[in-house]
Formats: C-alpha cells, structure tokens, sequence
C-alpha cells in the first residue's frame, strides 16, 4: 500500500510542479520510466500470486531502472544508443505485456 501512495504522490507531484530535466538525463528518462513501469507490472503480479515481498520490489524496481539507464548510457559511448535504447524498450515492452496477460488471467480467471 505504501508504493501505491508513493507513486500516486510522485505522480501529482510531478503534475504540479512540472520539474525539468536537464539535457544530459533526457534520453535515459523514457527508458528509466519503462524499467520502473515493468517493474510495477511484476509487484502487482507478484502481489496477486501472493509471493509479494517488498525487498524483492524495491531492489528490483532501483536495479531496473539503473542497468536499463547503463545500458542507454553505454549505447551512447558506442554510438549506437537510439539502437540500444529500442532493444531495451522492446525487451521491457514484453515483460510489461507478458506481467499484464498475467495479471488478467489471475483477476478474470480468462
């Protein structure tokens, strides 16, 4: 219950103060958000097959984001970052839609 009420207060804190982020850090946020998004996805499954643990969530959720930006960043260093930063979102993409079927099958038994 508490991540819910983080997230949700993150969410209307970043509404309403619209914060910028600077340059440098501007390719790495769509796929820090996705990593976080995927990461959500697997906490709500795992919460529904109750095997929920919330070290589990939180060491995943920081890990997640962190290698996803290292892989952007090292893309970047090799020149192919926009490459990279694709496979990243593809890869996380599956697991985000293979948690959500998850999910589905779990709340509608479908």
């Amino acid at each position: 219950m508490i991540a819910i009420i983080g997230l949700l207060l993150g969410i209307v804190a970043g509404l309403v103060l619209q914060p910028d982020v600077p340059v440098v850090l501007q390719p790495y946020l769509p796929i820090a958000v996705v990593a976080a998004l995927d990461t959500l996805a697997g906490g709500l499954r795992a919460a529904l097959d109750g095997v929920f643990d919330s070290h589990v969530f939180i060491t995943s959720f920081l890990f997640n984001v962190v290698i996803a930006a290292l892989l952007v960043f090292i893309g970047d260093q090799l020149g192919v970052g926009p490459q990279l930063s694709t496979a990243v979102i593809v890869v996380l993409g599956i697991r985000i839609f293979s948690n959500a079927a998850a999910i589905r099958r779990s709340l509608f038994r479908s």
